[in-house]
């Protein structure tokens, strides 16, 4: 395939600010160039891994992934906890605990309906299904041939992209869970997420309470 083609490949992919697939890369080329140009999706895919190639041979902070079905560009896992450190759109969008374990069960149980998830959980998940609703972490499925006809959810690609995953079987095995669980490195992430929520929690409680003295 022509360096030219490669190089506007690297262009599309790093000027997207979604995960952008094969099909749509060979749809742009084509859609400049003439629908004779020959350009399919295996060569899109070898020229992705010529580009990561390269950028490992001169030591690049940056990779293009495979992420939910497409392609988009990411630093290099060794760099996430400085970028995250600048970071304040995973804040923004943090999951709480509830949120996680919610969103857990519906990935892993998908399609499910609500009250699916809340005999598991043991409690109501109106709020949090809510909530992953408007994140479009997930989304609805349709209705289940059951009783009262309710409504089934599943995951999203909004989900994948949130993850790093390029389709769910790349989900962790529940064994592969139980390790990151036990690793060091995940135990002090989750206090620090805890020691924030906490603090953010605080300054809600002292802005409340300066309102109150205000009024």
């Amino acid at each position: 395939m022509d360096r030219i083609y490669s190089s506007i490949i690297e262009a599309l992919i790093f000027s997207s600010d979604d995960s952008i697939s094969a099909q749509d890369i060979v749809k742009a080329i084509k859609g400049i160039d003439g629908e004779d140009i020959e350009i399919t999706v295996p060569d899109v895919e070898k020229a992705v891994e010529n580009l990561n190639s390269k950028y490992k041979e001169n030591n690049l902070a940056f990779r293009i992934l495979k992420i939910a079905n497409g392609f988009l560009y990411a630093t290099k896992e060794e760099y996430a906890k400085y970028v995250g450190y600048l970071s304040s759109e995973k804040t923004k969008r943090r999951l709480s605990q509830a949120a996680l374990e919610t969103l857990s069960i519906i990935a892993y149980k998908q399609p499910i309906t609500k009250p699916e998830v809340e005999t598991i959980r043991g409690v109501n998940s109106d709020h949090i299904i809510n909530s992953l609703l408007e994140k479009s972490l997930i989304s609805i499925r349709g209705r289940a041939e059951t009783i009262g006809r309710p409504l089934l959810y599943g995951t999203t690609g909004e989900f994948l992209k949130y993850f790093g995953l390029n389709n769910l079987s790349d989900l962790p095995k529940p064994r592969e869970i139980e390790e990151i669980m036990n690793d060091d490195d995940f135990i002090e992430q989750k206090r620090k997420i805890l020691m924030n929520a906490l603090e953010e929690e605080a300054d809600k409680e002292q802005n409340v309470e300066n309102a109150e003295e205000n009024k």
